[in-house]
């Protein structure tokens, strides 16, 4: 499969604090994503997951560059990305090829905009489209997404949940990307929409060969569509593999933990879930598990060494010194 996205050591931190001259102390900063490497090949749908605060979003928009990087690169088809200047990306051809559906449709779309309007304001920006020939991919991209053209004069709060879903959805679709990511797509809509949103995402990856990167906090929906899995925890990854390996049998005690919280029809519980709440991100020891203090299993190199993140068999990643033990 050939590589279509690849981070190499990305970072981003946010300074939260000035150094004090004074006292002599530096700056402080929050690592929101810490040295994180992964690919995304063509025509493959990646999972990301983890709890709320593991940097999941923030590294997604590192990606779709509405953030730029502190360290690292981000390649997209062999191009770094993270080295061309934000006003000069903002009209690049790659632009085009790397969009975005956020998580509430109804909050991401110009309340000022109507659904026609949504839908061909990225045709404008970034392909110059005019005219009949707008006109014409902004149709073809709504019926794509099962849009009915005759709500296209409407505004958004005219619309259905899932009608500002599929808006958002034919906005991403209409520069014919190679690459679309997915921020919790179906997380403000109830689940009988969620179900057609999802079969519309499917369907839409196999007609059009589109790249996925799925990000959600919901594991079945996860596991039913993606081909791998990363999971976050504190800006960094600490297990990676194919989803059906990963829920059959997780190796990092975090992901235990998370798939352990998945609610089953039986009411059973796989193992233990998480208790107590994750360390600060601000300043974190370099040379410690970011997992150590919560891991049921941890021991005393966890808290002086940091894991790296390495290959366990041939497809899966795991940052654990216990990784066999678990």
């Amino acid at each position: 499969m050939r590589t279509l996205l690849e981070l190499e050591n990305v970072s981003k931190r946010f300074p939260v604090g000035r150094r004090d001259w004074l006292r002599g102390t530096p700056p402080s900063f929050v690592h929101a994503v810490d040295a994180v490497n992964f690919t995304v090949g063509e025509g493959e749908t990646v999972g990301l997951v983890g709890e709320s605060g593991c940097g999941k979003s923030t590294l997604v928009r590192l990606i779709t560059r509405l953030l730029d990087v502190t360290d690292g690169t981000v390649w997209f088809n062999r191009r770094a990305l993270s080295e061309v200047p934000a006003r000069i990306f903002a009209r690049d051809d790659d632009r085009a090829h790397i969009q975005m559906v956020f998580q509430d449709a109804g909050e991401s779309i110009n309340p000022r905009f109507t659904a026609a309007d949504a839908i061909a304001d990225p045709l404008r920006r970034l392909l110059g489209l005019r005219g009949a020939e707008l006109q014409a991919r902004v149709v073809e991209a709504a019926t794509q997404c099962g849009l009915p053209v005759e709500l296209l004069g409407r505004f958004p709060h005219q619309l259905s949940g899932g009608q500002r879903a599929r808006v958002g959805i034919a906005r991403a679709i209409g520069t014919r990307p190679r690459l679309l990511v997915l921020d919790e797509p179906t997380a403000a809509l109830d689940v009988s929409v969620q179900v057609t949103v999802l079969k519309l995402l499917s369907q839409l990856k196999a007609e059009l060969g589109l790249s996925y990167i799925f990000v959600s906090h919901d594991l079945n929906v996860v596991r039913l569509l993606c081909d791998r899995v990363v999971v976050m925890y504190l800006g960094r990854i600490v297990e990676s593999g194919p989803a059906q390996a990963v829920f059959d049998a997780p190796l990092h005690p975090y992901t235990k933990s998370l798939i352990a919280a998945v609610p089953r029809l039986d009411g059973k519980r796989d193992g233990a879930r998480l208790s107590g709440e994750p360390r600060s991100p601000v300043d974190p020891d370099p040379n410690a598990c970011r997992f150590h203090g919560r891991c049921p299993v941890g021991v005393s190199r966890c808290g002086v060494e940091m894991p790296a993140l390495s290959e366990f068999d041939a497809a899966r990643r795991v940052a654990c010194h216990l990784a066999e033990a678990v």
